[in-house]
Order: structure tokens, then C-alpha cells, then sequence
């Protein structure tokens, strides 16, 4: 993936700060200062939550990062204090991985959660933005002794995680974590259900997204955006965008483009986390499947706007239940009518026939039925088109979701 700086970063900084600048204070009036610590260098849906607020924090504020990658570019460029702690074993700890490795990695675990500890010392509150985040800051709580506020991005069920790690966070929830914030009530529903905690003590805040991101690029004509991105001009074109991963389920919308002959498809995104296997066995089913020439692999693309813009419509293929699905209200955002897998978060964002199309998770006839739907009736898309943008603005805006998550982190240090 590569790692350049996007080149509307102080257009960003510029536009969301002044509106979110005031940061928040404690009752004695200084500034509260946070500590924010994300487990990834790479850009994701929690990293992509966090970026905003990262910028915003007017009151002292640094991202600590357990690897390095293009968030750290990212960041950096919209003026926000970055350190790494990098331990190459700990970064390699994957939810799967066996229990010999955990212990291959325990000196650098260690390393970890010391650093991040010494780190928090000159912080008031400190941010865990991912799980293992979580696990590396909560453990060092007797160290550093600050309030502890955890954002939950994940399902804390046995189908996502194993036991032992449902059984880490269950206790350090209980007994080293002051405040959790959920990404969506799928992933704080889960939480309550492992934990046994009262369900008002997990508040919700949805992510939200930058909707002048996407209107700054006005009324472009399609087939010109779509010759300076490289796209078949003169098609009817699906985007599915995000990492590839199996669970995200691009080979479903594999099947489902062999089933209609005049679909092209690109996927926008690229493996992370040892994954690349999957994206050689997505080209090899393209092959058997005989779709390798209605078939874009785009890889990972920092303008997301016009990539997403240049499309007829949006794929969401997850084959299990999302945390919440920011992918989909980007494409809300970018006026386009988007088909997606109706599990976890999804829900909450989605109303069928509404504002986007619900298909079952898995079911390659129903996506292919739902993107047939929609390329013979470019009304009824259109429709759905124009109220989910109405609903993105309305209910998953950047500015909605800064809000809401400053007043939520307020509250910790009353």
C-alpha cells in the first residue's frame, strides 16, 4: 500500500477544524489532553474514525502507533504529533494466531505496554483506538494510572474472536477500562453480552464522514472521471471498495459478475495483514470464471471520492456481520446507490429500498438480482440514491460524529 500524503490533507484540516477546535476541559478549566494509541500503521475504518478527531483536538494531543504506515503520513501531513513503538513480533500477533507465538512475542508485549505506559505519563485520559491497542494500554494501567477510554470497532463474538482473547477484554473491561464508546449498537450489544455490563454504559457514536470530500468534486462528467481513473467508459459499472480479505467477500461479487454478462467490476483496496494470498486466488477464480476482462483490480487509491463517484453502483459483500460498514456511507455520501450485506452495523445504517438495497450475507443470486434491479430501473436508483444522501447528511456526518464523540470523552473526566 502505498504511503503519500493525500493532497487535500490541509483542505481537510482546514475545513473540520475551525468548526471542532475548543477541544473539551475539566471541571478545574485546564484542557484535557489525550494520548490517542492505534495498533496499525495502515488505513482502516478505525484509523479513518479516529483521524478526525485526532485533528480536531485543540487541546494537547499526540497518536502513538504500534506500526508504522501510511496513517502515520496521513496524520503527520494534517499537523497532528505522531510516535511509533514498534515491536515486529507484536505487530505480526494476529487474532488467529496460536498461543506459542503470543509467547514468542511476550518480551516485546512487554516493551509495549512499558512504552505506551511512560507515553501517558504527561496525558490526562488515554485513547485505546483498536483492540490490541486495548490490551497493551489496559495491562499497563498500574503504570501509568490514567483514565482509560476504549473505542469498540469489532463484534466481540466467537465467530470474530477466540476465547482466550473474548476472555482478555471481558476482564480488562471490567476492571482497567473507564469509558467504552461503540463504533455501532451491533458491536455494543456484543460487548454487553460478554461482559455482563449495563448497556447505558456503552454509549453509541456512529463514524461519520466528510460530505465536502465528495461535493467539492461538483457535477463531473462521469465518462471523463472515469478516463482519467482508467475505467471502461461506456459500461454499467459496480465498485466494491475496502480491503481484500475473505470476509469481505469480493469473491461473492465474483460469482455474482459471472452471472451478468454486461457488469464490469473493480475492486478499490488491497490486502493487509498477510492476506495476499486471498487477492491471488480472487485472480484465479476471475480466470475460471472467465470475468478477468470485466474485472479491475485498482488497488489501494488515496481519492476515494472519485473512485467511488465513477461508479453506477456500490458493493458491501461482508460474509459476516460488520461493525458498522463506513465504506457504505461513503458511497451515501458520494451519491450512489449502494447494495449491501444486511448484518451488524449495516442495519443501522441501511433502510432497504430506501436509502440502499439489503441483500443476505453470502447470497451470490440475491446480489446479483439486486445489482440487475437497479441497472434496469435507474429511477428507482436514483431515488435511493438521492435519500441516502440526505440521511448521510443528516445522521453519519464528520461533524455530527466529532460532536457527539467530544461531548462522549467530556464525560470522562467529570
Amino acid at each position: 500500500m502505498k504511503s503519500t500524503a493525500p493532497a487535500n490533507a490541509s483542505a481537510i484540516a482546514s475545513h473540520v477544524a475551525p468548526h471542532y477546535a475548543s477541544g473539551y476541559t475539566s471541571e478545574a478549566g485546564g484542557a484535557v489532553s489525550i494520548l490517542f494509541v492505534d495498533q496499525s500503521g495502515q488505513l482502516g475504518g478505525a484509523e479513518f474514525s479516529l483521524l478526525p478527531l485526532a485533528v480536531t483536538w485543540a487541546a494537547r494531543r499526540e497518536v502513538l502507533l504500534l506500526s508504522d504506515g501510511p496513517f502515520r503520513t496521513r496524520l503527520e501531513a494534517l499537523g497532528v504529533p505522531v510516535r511509533l513503538a514498534c515491536e515486529t513480533r507484536v505487530s505480526e500477533i494476529r487474532k488467529e494466531t496460536v498461543q506459542v507465538n503470543w509467547l514468542m512475542a511476550l518480551p516485546g508485549i512487554v516493551r509495549q505496554i512499558r512504552s505506551i505506559a511512560k507515553h501517558a505519563e504527561s496525558f490526562d485520559i488515554l485513547f485505546l483506538n483498536t483492540q490490541k491497542a486495548l490490551v497493551l494500554g489496559a495491562l499497563g494501567k498500574p503504570l501509568h494510572r490514567k483514565r482509560i477510554v476504549w473505542h469498540l470497532h469489532d463484534i466481540m463474538s466467537g465467530e470474530h474472536f477466540g476465547p482466550l482473547q473474548r476472555w482478555i477484554v471481558k476482564w480488562l473491561t471490567r476492571f482497567a477500562v473507564d469509558h467504552v464508546v461503540a463504533n455501532s449498537h451491533a458491536s455494543a450489544a456484543s460487548l454487553v453480552a460478554l461482559t455482563g455490563c449495563k448497556p447505558e454504559s456503552v454509549p453509541v457514536v456512529h463514524n461519520g464522514v466528510d460530505l465536502d470530500e465528495f461535493s467539492h468534486m461538483g457535477d463531473l462528467d462521469t465518462g471523463a472521471l472515469r478516463r482519467r481513473l482508467g475505467l471502461p467508459e461506456h459500461v454499467y459499472l459496480a465498485g466494491l471498495f475496502g480491503r481484500l480479505a475473505p470476509w469481505k467477500g469480493q469473491h461473492i461479487a465474483l460469482e455474482a459478475l459471472a452471472r451478468l454478462p454486461d457488469l464490469h467490476l473493480v475492486l478499490v483496496g488491497s490486502a493487509l495483514f498477510g492476506e495476499q494470498a486471498y487477492v491471488e486466488s480472487l485472480r484465479q477464480q476471475a480466470a475460471r470464471l472467465g470475468v478477468e476482462d470485466r474485472l479491475t483490480f485498482a488497488g489501494f487509491r488515496d481519492d476515494m471520492p472519485a473512485w467511488m463517484k465513477a461508479v453506477d453502483v456500490i458493493l458491501h459483500t461482508s460474509t459476516e456481520p460488520e461493525p458498522f460498514g463506513r465504506v457504505i456511507i461513503e458511497g451515501m455520501a458520494a451519491g450512489r446507490p449502494v447494495i449491501a450485506a444486511s448484518a451488524g452495523g449495516v442495519t443501522e445504517i441501511v433502510r432497504h429500498r430506501k436509502n440502499g438495497w439489503l441483500v443476505a450475507p453470502g447470497k451470490v443470486e440475491a446480489l446479483a438480482e439486486a445489482i440487475e434491479t437497479l441497472q434496469a430501473a435507474p429511477e428507482l436508483a436514483q431515488r435511493i440514491a438521492d435519500q441516502a444522501l440526505i440521511d448521510v447528511g443528516q445522521y453519519f456526518s464528520v461533524e455530527a460524529y466529532l460532536e457527539q464523540m467530544k461531548r462522549t470523552i467530556g464525560k470522562v473526566v467529570v
